[in-house]
């Protein structure tokens, strides 16, 4: 495999990044040894395999994730990937905490950038996400009213989502309920929880 592309403002990036610049200055010749070319998206360097988003460089305060945007999709033989968070579908992330774990990982991040472009390229794409999970107050006001069914079945995944989240983040049934009183004119038009 030839090395990828390099890009100077990748560069500036790490030059000015101060606490995890020794780690992306380390992984960088890895990423791009391993034929990928680097960008700046999202404000963060970003590797990519013939214009397709691989992987990107995700400095935190306490870690430095090296993301890879169809991670769920990767075998992960050496236990280095873990979720995002609980929203995230599937993208996964290695976690690098010290220079040691720059070492560690440099040795099989390699095998899993193969794995990641041998996905792009066969175009594998994580299955759909599940619905959301209704607190009990919202099922029960969709069950008995159909045209709020029919209107909240209508609405993207996203605002089905946003939607149930926000009632169940209500720690108090009545509060949900109001909650659900309060949105129904919305769900009905068929607008999302921040749309006016």
């Amino acid at each position: 495999m030839s090395d990828g592309r390099a890009d100077p403002a990748v560069e500036a990036f790490i030059a000015r990044a101060g606490r995890w610049g020794p780690e992306m200055s380390a992984l960088r010749p890895v990423l791009l040894g391993c034929g990928l070319d680097e960008a700046v998206k999202w404000g963060k360097p970003c590797y990519v395999h013939r214009g397709r988003n691989i992987l990107i460089l995700q400095p935190m305060r306490d870690l430095l994730a090296v993301m890879f945007f169809r991670g769920a999709l990767l075998d992960d033989p050496d236990g280095v990937l873990e979720d995002q968070g609980p929203n995230s579908r599937s993208a996964m992330r290695m976690r690098i905490a010290s220079p040691d774990d720059v070492a560690r990982l440099a040795e099989v991040v390699p095998a899993y950038v193969r794995r990641a472009v041998a996905a792009e390229d066969a175009g594998l794409v994580a299955g759909p996400a599940p619905g959301p999970e209704l607190p009990s107050e919202l099922r029960a006001r969709l069950d008995a009213d159909p045209a709020l069914a029919a209107a909240f079945a209508a609405l993207t995944p996203g605002r089905q989502r946003e939607y149930a989240l926000h009632v169940a983040g209500a720690k108090q049934a009545a509060t949900r309920e109001a909650r659900i009183d309060r949105l129904t004119a919305q769900i009905l038009a068929g607008k999302g929880l921040r749309e006016r």
